[in-house]
């Protein structure tokens, strides 16, 4: 076999990311990965924890979108297409503004998949169906890493600080326990709200649920996980004067 040249010798610095660092990546992308544990909660940070103001707003308008044109028309076919056209919106004016689109593309396909499954259907209120599969995949996810004693939000923390063996501290272990639950009842809350105004075909009422139960139920408990975990991780990740 001829030898390799030089250029097709693979650099140390090309290796390949392991599971541990797309699993890293993946947390430092999530709400509680935009915070710092030992970080003074603050107004400001919060914001940007969920994106910022752009972030709120593209995550209110679409569904905003969808309530108001329903509302409107009792249309099936406008009430899917408004979100649509806002979550595209959004992607253009990244676009130009040559900033990342990977989010708003992530947005636009959740709310595509929704569209499509409602069109599908022929009812708007299908348009809400992905987000109980959602809802349910939390819960499981969530009562399965307590069960397994090693809650979901320990796992976020741990892989954000470096911290292997956060579940053997007594202290830590309470607190993930406490944010994953939390973190689940979020979700079944949801459902249990939700469910019934579905099944009760509501949906300009499931549609108004689905607003004031989103993002700021989501930011609230963002700054209640964010506080329990600073409890358990300041004082052993930090040096004594906090810098």
């Amino acid at each position: 076999m001829a030898d390799q040249t030089p250029d097709e010798v693979p650099a140390e610095g090309d290796a390949q990311p392991t599971f541990r660092d797309a699993m890293t990546a993946a947390a430092q992308r999530s709400g509680l990965g935009k915070v710092k544990p030992g970080e003074t909660p603050s107004v400001g940070a919060l914001l940007a924890a969920i994106g910022g103001v752009r972030g709120l707003i593209e995550s209110i308008l679409p569904g905003l979108g969808f309530l108001v044109t329903y509302t409107i028309t009792q249309k099936v076919l406008a009430s899917v297409l408004a979100p649509i056209a806002v979550a595209v919106t959004f992607i253009v004016i990244r676009v130009v503004r040559r900033e990342p689109v990977t989010t708003a593309v992530a947005g636009a396909l959740g709310i595509g998949i929704s569209a499509a499954l409602a069109l599908f259907t022929g009812n708007a209120n299908d348009n809400f169906v992905p987000g109980f599969v959602i809802n349910v995949g939390v819960v499981l996810v969530m009562v399965i890493s307590l069960l397994a004693r090693r809650p979901f939000v320990g796992l976020i923390v741990g892989l954000l600080l470096g911290d292997d063996d956060w579940y053997k501290d007594k202290a830590k272990l309470r607190v993930a326990a406490i944010a994953t639950i939390l973190w689940a009842c979020l979700s079944g809350l949801r459902l249990a709200v939700q469910l019934p105004l579905y099944l009760a075909e509501a949906t300009g009422a499931l549609a108004a649920t689905k607003l004031v139960m989103g993002v700021p139920l989501y930011a609230g408990l963002l700054w209640v996980t964010w506080l329990l975990v600073r409890t358990a991780w300041r004082a052993r990740e930090l040096p004594a004067d906090g810098h």
